[in-house]
Parts: structure tokens; sequence; C-alpha cells
């Protein structure tokens, strides 16, 4: 089987179950493979289950078992996901002995669709931080430069479908975590509207920030990964770009951002204006103390979670980890409920925005992905460090709760894919990512597949 199909997206992939081109245990052996080979540079996963994947593919095939666009296709989720006796780690020593008694709600939900496990995905420790860098497990790579970030905290996820290694991946979004490094890596990172997939039975970083989300070829993947997972189902609101009045900040979203992505954007917004969308600009809420808001909430909750096992197993947590919740620790609850009440009113605040326009538009980061080992990157002579760097569009809109969308729009000249972010309404999901399909359908933009040795 050609290496092409290891790139292929769901759509492509289902139409070849349905009229016998391909089975489910070929896609299952040919991923198999390609994990067996880059498995060592990859570092996309913590744990396999490919005899199950075997197994349950063979039962596919002589059911013919495919009335669902999930029917056969391969995924893996990142490991805060439980699936059922497999341990569930969270990328880190702490819990290397805690094997799930039953699926997560939506490992339950893909499983039920046909869609085959292939194993758990590698990330930053229990979700804390947005390089994707683990001592215990390696730091996945860039599938475009092996010497750059893949991004986090769902980096083994964006690696796993970046190098071909799965059809799609399951990821968790506290500020970014699956928005961001798909957009690195050129994928499609679907974060929805807050509660509309379920967090049952993954663990948790931050309860009230927390998203699951997808990582996709396509936007069209992303819909029907959507259409599974989502508790309840809407349709879109529109069929047509031309209908769209997409809001451009005027400020932050487009500061100290690197000139070829502010170009790529410039692209794509000269494409969205021939289209028949109108472009205009918005004044969003002040992003002034949003990181520390969101950091205020992020470590009390993580605290609450981890407190069970600091005094017993303390010293297996990773440094940074241990030092995150210290800061939780030391912050009031009045400091906490005071973020909380900041919170609110960005909400609040960007409901109202939507009251005049569709959707935002904005970067899907400032930068690139920054190399293996950055501390810190340097846009406009302004150093940052890399992780915030990394989820600086991002992270304000797990505080809000809207739906967000990231795409591949353009190549840099260093060879790495730039992305561009999509924001909708509350609950608008289906009009988000449809609105992604059109832009991928007539854009005259084709993301070249990496070069993988």
């Amino acid at each position: 089987m050609s290496v092409e199909l290891a790139f292929a997206p769901i759509t492509e992939l289902a139409e070849g179950l349905r009229n016998g081109a391909i089975s489910a245990t070929q896609l299952v052996e040919l991923y198999a493979r390609r994990i067996e080979k880059l498995s060592d540079s990859s570092r996309a996963f913590i744990s396999l289950d490919l005899e199950h994947a075997c197994e349950q593919a063979a039962v596919i095939d002589a059911t013919a078992d495919n009335d669902t666009p999930l029917s056969g296709i391969p995924y893996a989720c990142k490991d805060l996901f439980d699936v059922h006796g497999v341990a569930t780690t969270g990328g880190s020593r702490v819990l290397d002995d805690n094997v799930a008694q039953q699926d997560a709600e939506a490992v339950a939900r893909m499983n039920r669709a046909g869609a085959i496990f292939l194993g758990k995905n590698n990330l930053h420790e229990f979700a804390y931080g947005a390089t994707g860098e683990n001592e215990i497990y390696g730091t996945p790579p860039n599938p475009y430069d092996a010497t750059r970030l893949a991004g986090g905290s769902s980096s083994g996820s964006a690696a796993a479908l970046g190098y071909g290694l799965c059809a799609a991946a399951l990821g968790t979004d506290t500020g970014g975590s699956v928005r961001a490094p798909a957009a690195l890596c050129g994928l499609v990172g679907f974060k929805p509207t807050f509660g509309r997939i379920s967090t049952e039975g993954v663990i948790p970083y931050s309860w009230s920030l927390d998203h699951v989300g997808t990582l996709t070829r396509s936007a069209a993947d992303a819909a029907i990964l959507f259409e599974t997972l989502a508790a309840d189902n809407r349709k879109a609101e529109f069929t047509s770009l031309d209908k769209l009045t997409i809001g451009v900040p005027d400020a932050f979203f487009f500061e100290r951002c690197e000139g070829e992505i502010l170009d790529g954007l410039e692209r794509l917004m000269a494409f969205l204006r021939a289209a028949g969308a109108k472009l205009k600009p918005v004044v969003m809420p002040s992003m002034e103390f949003t990181r520390t808001v969101s950091l205020t909430v992020q470590m009390p909750e993580a605290l609450s979670y981890h407190n069970r096992y600091l005094e017993q197993r303390g010293n297996l947590y990773s440094q940074d980890f241990r030092a995150g919740l210290a800061l939780g620790q030391c912050l009031l609850a009045e400091q906490y409920i005071r973020a909380k009440r900041f919170v609110e009113s960005y909400r609040r605040d960007m409901n109202r925005l939507f009251e005049d326009v569709d959707m935002i538009l904005t970067p899907a980061t400032p930068v690139i992905a920054p190399p293996i080992g950055a501390v810190e990157v340097v846009v406009d002579g302004v150093a940052e460090p890399a992780g915030n760097a990394i989820t600086r569009y991002t992270s304000f809109f797990n505080m809000t709760g809207h739906p967000a969308i990231t795409f591949p729009c353009a190549m840099h000249n260093e060879g790495l894919p730039i992305g561009a972010q999509l924001v909708g309404r509350q609950h608008a999901d289906e009009a988000l990512i449809e609105t992604t399909r059109l832009i991928e359908q007539d854009y005259d933009f084709e993301l070249p597949l990496p070069d993988i040795a």
C-alpha cells in the first residue's frame, strides 16, 4: 500500500472501505508498520493496543460493518483518556499503574462508531505545558522538521497524525493544546464550545477550562469526529462564504507576530473578500491580564486533582509541574474567585461582540514551531517564553468557552506550516467547521506532505 494512503483524510479512507478498495485490516497493518518504523523518531505513543486493533479490524471486515464514516478508521488518543484495560499515565511516573476500568465517554463514542483504537499518545506531563516536552517519554518532534517542536500539550497526538501513524487523534485543549500543535504541524485542530464534547473519563488539568478536541487532516474529517463525539448535534447555519461577516481584531492578535505569518493571513483575508465575505475590524476585550487570569484559574484547579498524590508520590512529578502545583497552593480563594469573575466578564464581552460578526479570524500562533529545547522565542525584538508564545492567540477562548478551529493556510520559507484560527459563536460549532471546509475547498493552497525519512 502506498505511503500516501497513511496521510489520506478520513473521507477518502471511508470511501475506500465502502467500495472494497481497502480493508480495515490493511489500514491497521499499514499504520502498525509505520508505528514500528517511526516510533523512536516520532515519540508519538506511550502505549499501543495493536493486537486488539487487528482483531477489531478483522471483525469489521468479516461483517462488512461500514455503515458509519468512522467504521474501520484507526485513531489514537492523548494519554489522558481512559481506555478500558490500558494504563492512563498522563505522561507521568505518578500514574504508571493507573489501569482504566472503563472507556472515557469520547473513546466509547468513537468505538461505538466503529473507529479502531491504536494506542495512547505522548504529551506534556499532565497537559502542563505548550512545548510538548516530556522528560520520561521524550519530546515529539515536528513532522516537517525533526529539530523543531510539535507543540503541546497534545504533542504526541499531533506527531502521530503528522507522521502518518493514524487517521485521527483525540486531544485536550485547556489553553490551545489541540489547536496550537495542529497549527504547528499542518493539521486541523478543533476545540468545541465548552461542554459539547464530554470530558468524562479524561484526567483533568483545569476542569473549568478543559475541552476535549480533535486533530484531523481536514475540516471535513473534523466534522465527522464532532458529529460522533458531540452530546448534541445541530445543523450549520449557512452554506456559503459570501454570507459571512468576519471580525478581524484591531489589536493583540496581530501584534508581535512573525511577518510571514501575517503575510499568510493577509492572503487568506484577500481570498475571503474575493469570495464575498465581509471583513470588519472588531475591538476585543482587553488582553492585558488574560494570561494571569488563566493561570490563577488553572493552578488551584490542577492542585485539586493532584493534591491526593503529592504526599505519597510527589517526588515522581517533574520539577516544572511541581512548581506549578506549588503556585496553586499559594493562591488565595479570593484571588481564584476574582479570576473567575474576570472569566465571566470576558465571556459576556465576547458574546456581545458576536452580535455584529459571525466569526473572528486570527493567526493560530505568532511563531512557527520553535526549536526543540528553546526556552524563549524572540519576535519584533521582544523575548517571550516559548510556551507562552505558542498559545498566545488560543488560550483566551478556553476562558470564554467559544468554539475555535485552526487550519493550515500557508507555508513559511523555513518549510514549516502556518496556521489560521477561526472562532465562532457559542454552540455554532457546525457552522465554524463548515466555514473551514469551504475555505479548504476553494482556497488556492495545498499543504505539502512532510518529507519523513
